[in-house]
C-alpha cells in the first residue's frame, strides 16, 4: 500500500474543492452576501491539502488497491468538508443534516432534509446545486486529466470511479481520455444552459438547473422544483436532457469522431430509447385524465419518467398522487436507471441486459447441457468474469436494499416509507414514495441513525459498492 502517494492524491482532491468553492463564494459577493462560510471552508481546506502535497512521495505507483481507497476516501472527504459552508451560513446547523445534504449533493442523489429551500442564501443554492455538477462526471476523473499518473496506472481509479459494469479508455492515454468526457459533459452543460436561457429563465436559474440535470441530481433552487417555474419550455429543455445525460458518454465521443456506426448498433442504447418511450406511453395511458390537456399529459409523463429513468430526481407533479400501477412503472425506471458510462445512477441498464441474457443463457444451458453458449452484448462476447460481476453486484445490492431498509425502520414509518427510501438513496434517485419522502416531501423526520445509513448508502450507490468495501476490508490495511 503506497500511503504516502494515497495521502498526495487525496491533498490534491481536497486542493481541487478548495477551488471550486471559490465559483459559489463569487456568487455569494455578487449577490452582496455573506461569504464567510465559503472564505473559512476554503482556509480549512487550503490548511488540510497544502501539507499533504507539499512533497510529492518519490514512489508514484498506483495500484488496484490504492485506487480503490483514493476513491472512496476522496468522495467521504469531499462531502465531510463540503458540508462546512451550510454549517458557517446556519443554512443547516446540525453536520449531519449538512452532510447528508452535501454527500446527497454530490453523489447526484438529490434527497434532502431542507424544508423551506428558497429562504438560504443564493450562493449556498448555488453551491448546493454546483455539487451534482461536480459529482456527475466525478472529481478523480477532473484529477485525471490534469494530474495523470505515469504508466497508465490512473485506469485503477477511473475504474474505481465511472459507474457501469465495464470501464475502459476511449483513447490509448487515460488522461486524453479523462479530458475527451469532461469536454462532452461541459458542452452539453453549457448548451442547456444557453436553451434554457431562451426559455425565458435567468443565468442563475438556466446554470443552476443545467448543474443539476448534467449529474441527474435534481436539487432546485425553487421550494417546488421545476414545477415552481411554470415555464412548459423548461420543462421541455430539462427533460430532454435529462434522457441525453442518461446516454454512455462514450456514444458522444464515436459521433464525434464520426463512428456513427458504432452508436447505432449500440444495443444499450435501443434497449434504452425503447423503454424510455414506452414508459412515457404507458404513464401517458395511466393519467390521460388527471390533466387538462393532452399537451399537459405527454410533458408530465415524458418529465417524470426521465427524471426517474436518468435518477435525477426533479419533479413538476406530485406522482404520489398517480394510479399504483404509474407508481408503478415509475419505481421500475428508478431501480433500472441509465446506462452504464452515464451520470445516471440505479443498476444501470447494461448491468440489468447482462442478468437477464445471463439467465436466458443459463436456462438453455439446463436444456443443453453440452452446447457452447455466451453472452453477447452489440454482436460481441461478454466474458464469462463480466456476466457474473453483474450477477454478484446484484444480489449485493439487493441486500444492502433489505439490510437498509431493515434498518431505518427504528424511525417507525411504513413500509412504502422505509424501502423507498433505501431504495432512492441507494439508486442516487432523490424522491421516494409516500407522502413523507415523496416529490412534496424531504427526509428531514428521519433520525440522525437513519440519515448516517442512508447517506452511506448514498455514497455506496454512487461508487457501485467495490470502494467502499475495500476501504473498511482488513485485508487491504495488511502489509503483504
Amino acid at each position: 500500500m503506497n500511503l504516502k502517494m494515497i495521502r498526495y492524491l487525496l491533498g490534491v482532491i481536497l486542493l481541487i474543492e478548495a477551488g471550486l468553492l471559490l465559483i459559489p463564494l463569487l456568487v455569494s459577493a455578487v449577490y452582496g452576501e455573506d461569504v464567510l462560510p465559503f472564505v473559512i471552508t476554503v482556509g480549512i481546506l487550503l490548511a488540510v491539502s497544502v501539507p499533504c502535497i507539499f512533497f510529492k512521495p518519490k514512489n508514484t505507483n498506483i495500484y488496484a488497491r490504492e485506487g480503490f481507497v483514493v476513491t472512496a476516501l476522496g468522495w467521504i472527504l469531499m462531502a465531510a468538508f463540503g458540508a462546512f459552508p451550510f454549517l458557517f451560513s446556519g443554512a443547516i446547523p446540525n453536520y449531519i443534516n449538512a452532510l447528508f445534504e452535501t454527500m446527497s449533493g454530490f453523489t447526484t442523489t438529490g434527497a434532502s432534509i431542507l424544508t423551506d429551500i428558497e429562504s438560504l442564501p443564493k450562493g449556498i443554492l448555488y453551491w448546493r446545486s454546483f455539487t451534482h455538477w461536480v459529482g456527475g462526471m466525478g472529481v478523480l476523473v477532473f484529477l485525471l486529466a490534469i494530474l495523470p499518473a505515469r504508466n497508465g496506472q490512473s485506469i485503477h481509479i477511473m475504474r474505481a470511479e465511472v459507474p457501469g459494469p465495464t470501464k475502459g479508455k476511449l483513447v490509448p492515454k487515460m488522461r486524453k481520455t479523462a479530458l475527451i468526457l469532461y469536454a462532452i459533459y461541459f458542452g452539453l452543460t453549457a448548451l442547456e444552459t444557453i436553451a434554457l436561457l431562451f426559455t425565458g429563465m435567468d443565468f442563475y436559474n438556466a446554470s443552476a438547473c443545467a448543474y443539476a440535470t448534467a449529474g441527474t441530481g435534481g436539487f432546485s433552487v425553487l421550494n417546488n422544483s421545476i414545477g415552481g417555474y411554470a415555464n412548459p419550455a423548461a420543462e421541455w429543455v430539462i427533460a430532454v436532457f435529462m434522457l441525453l445525460f442518461g446516454v454512455n458518454f462514450n456514444l458522444y465521443f464515436y459521433l464525434l469522431i464520426k463512428r456513427g456506426k458504432d452508436v447505432i448498433k449500440n444495443e444499450e442504447l435501443r434497449v434504452y430509447l425503447i423503454m424510455c418511450f414506452t414508459s412515457v406511453v404507458l404513464l401517458c395511458i395511466s393519467v390521460w385524465n388527471m390533466f387538462p390537456t393532452a399537451g399537459d399529459t405527454i410533458r408530465t409523463a415524458f418529465f417524470q419518467a426521465m427524471t426517474l429513468n436518468s435518477t435525477a430526481g426533479f419533479s413538476t407533479t406530485d406522482f404520489n398522487l398517480w394510479p399504483s400501477f404509474a407508481k408503478g412503472v415509475l419505481v421500475l425506471l428508478m431501480i433500472v436507471g441509465g446506462c452504464g458510462g452515464s451520470t445516471a445512477g440505479g443498476l444501470k441498464l447494461s448491468r440489468v441486459m447482462l442478468l437477464v441474457k445471463g439467465t436466458f443463457r443459463d436456462v438453455r444451458k439446463l436444456v443443453r447441457p453440452k452446447a457452447v453458449e455466451v453472452v453477447r452484448m452489440d454482436g460481441e462476447a461478454v466474458p464469462e468474469e463480466t456476466v457474473q460481476n453483474a450477477k454478484n453486484y446484484i444480489v449485493i445490492y439487493l441486500c444492502l436494499l433489505v439490510a437498509s431498509a431493515f434498518l431505518i425502520t427504528v424511525d417507525n414509518f411504513d413500509l412504502e416509507t422505509n424501502v423507498t427510501a433505501a431504495l432512492t438513496c441507494l439508486n442516487n434517485v432523490g424522491p421516494g414514495l409516500g407522502k413523507l419522502i415523496g416529490p412534496a416531501g424531504n427526509f428531514s423526520e428521519f433520525s440522525v441513525f437513519s440519515k448516517i445509513i442512508l447517506t452511506m448508502d448514498m455514497v455506496i450507490g454512487r461508487l457501485e459498492l467495490l470502494p467502499i468495501v475495500v476501504l473498511f476490508s482488513p485485508e487491504t490495511w495488511k502489509k503483504h
